[in-house]
């Protein structure tokens, strides 16, 4: 196989997204979604309902790719939590932790977001007040 073939072919498989890990949190009796999200790079984006206060279990499930590569040793696919007025605590083996110090060991950062909170999108620029 010629160089710059192999070269062109191992860069678009190296620069390819890697998959990412879901979250899903649903009510105690696994009966309504509260919530979910995706990571994306090292970041965790997680949407919640913001009018639910009370016992949770959060799912969580890697990527085939990420689960053959042991990326995230040591978390399990389901804790027992707390969600109030949007935050959400997990119930670790080391004791209760915010869903944000919780994935701190996992080398991710949470971004979460509730119902009604303000979205901004990479280029939307806001109207000023005065301007109709």
């Amino acid at each position: 196989m010629p160089k710059f073939p192999a070269l062109l072919l191992s860069a678009l498989l190296l620069s390819t997204p890697a998959h990412a890990l879901k979250i899903s949190v649903w009510d105690s009796e696994l009966q309504t979604k509260l919530g979910d999200g995706e990571s994306s790079g090292g970041q965790l984006k997680v949407r919640l309902v913001g009018d639910y206060n009370g016992p949770v279990v959060v799912l969580f499930a890697p990527s085939d790719e990420e689960r053959a590569r042991n990326t995230f040793p040591g978390l399990k696919s389901r804790y027992s939590g707390v969600l109030r007025g949007g935050q959400l605590d997990l119930q670790a083996d080391s004791g209760p932790q915010t869903i944000t110090r919780f994935l701190t060991a996992f080398k991710l950062t949470v971004s979460l977001q509730a119902p009604g909170s303000p979205v901004t999108l990479p280029g939307l620029k806001a109207t000023p007040a005065n301007k109709k």
